[in-house]
């Protein structure tokens, strides 16, 4: 899809976002040997990556932080590079299974720390294609537990990052539409229309934009609470104000898959708290849109309609 919204970051805005957040964006190279709990990584990686990740010292008890020791500074590879450290003792992990992992990240600029999720919330992916290979492959096959150590170039210097896999739970299909209990909205509110595949439409108003966020249920799914920290796969589509649509995953033809932590901020903090197969209906203002800037067809200053469909959340 063409990506409606601007990139944010929160604590992970260094290693953690840049690995795991590349790693549900993008695929790249062929998959690798099974992998080892020697210094292992895909026959695409480059011998003196694979090398120079052998020397990373990893210390610290499974289930604990880790202390990541770099050889020298400043610690450079010239691409992703992947090493199994220690194997589980828990089941093993298959393909398709959501993946719970602990990570801690230093910068290999000067080995200082740029964060942890051991004293908050695992970070969270899936175990499918969708990974970059290299960590793929590290990870389909190993039991829970396994510890891997990775690097990867961010385009200011190299990041280093044990990640633990502390859970791994079968992964929930998303849905196809909205489902649940169906909401009167409010007057004053654009009306949607859905047709018989359940894409909207929309008859916009000719009063004032609201200036304040409105995120306004239409069906109200019987899922799990969205939280910001999560991965959605929705439907959506969009609308400036007047009515003149922008962008629609349904007219692409399959659902969209983002961070909420990479999205506009109308749609953080509009979506979170709403429950898995809901519809809600989104007004956006400005300030949390993008403001004053233009973005292809949408002008400056403009109040964004959303009509999103809430298909799965990991």
């Amino acid at each position: 899809m063409r990506r409606t919204t601007t990139a944010r970051r929160g604590l992970a805005a260094a290693a953690l976002a840049l690995t795991l957040g590349l790693s549900l964006a993008a695929c790249a190279g062929d998959s690798a040997d099974d992998p080892t709990p020697s210094a292992t990584s895909t026959s695409t990686a480059d011998p003196a990556d694979v090398a120079a990740l052998a020397k990373v010292e990893v210390e610290g008890e499974p289930g604990s932080k880790p202390t990541i020791t770099l050889p020298t500074t400043p610690f450079t590879v010239s691409a992703l590079v992947v090493r199994v450290v220690d194997e589980g003792t828990g089941d093993e992990i298959t393909e398709g299974q959501t993946l719970s992992i602990q990570t801690t990240a230093v910068s290999g600029t000067d080995g200082t720390e740029l964060g942890d999720t051991y004293s908050s919330t695992p970070e969270k992916i899936v175990a499918d294609d969708q990974l970059l290979p290299d960590l793929h492959d590290a990870l389909v096959g190993q039991k829970v537990g396994v510890r891997i150590l990775f690097a990867v170039p961010d385009g200011e210097g190299t990041n280093v990052v044990v990640g633990e896999v502390v859970e791994a739970n079968d992964t929930v299909p998303a849905l196809e539409r909205a489902e649940g209990e169906a909401v009167t909205p409010p007057a004053g509110l654009p009306t949607v229309t859905l047709d018989a595949d359940g894409k909207p439409s929309i008859t916009p108003l000719t009063d004032p934009a609201p200036t304040t966020l409105v995120a306004q249920p239409l069906i109200k799914g019987t899922g799990a609470e969205v939280t910001e920290d999560q991965t959605l796969t929705v439907n959506y589509t969009g609308w400036l104000w007047d009515g003149t649509q922008f962008d629609s995953s349904w007219d692409s033809g399959e659902p969209a898959t983002f961070a909420l932590t990479g999205v506009i901020p109308g749609w953080t903090q509009g979506l979170a708290g709403q429950t898995v197969g809901s519809q809600v209906l989104l007004v956006i203002p400005p300030d949390l849109g993008y403001g004053d800037q233009a973005s292809e067809t949408i002008p400056a200053g403009s109040t964004l309609i959303f009509v999103v469909d809430i298909l799965g959340a990991v």
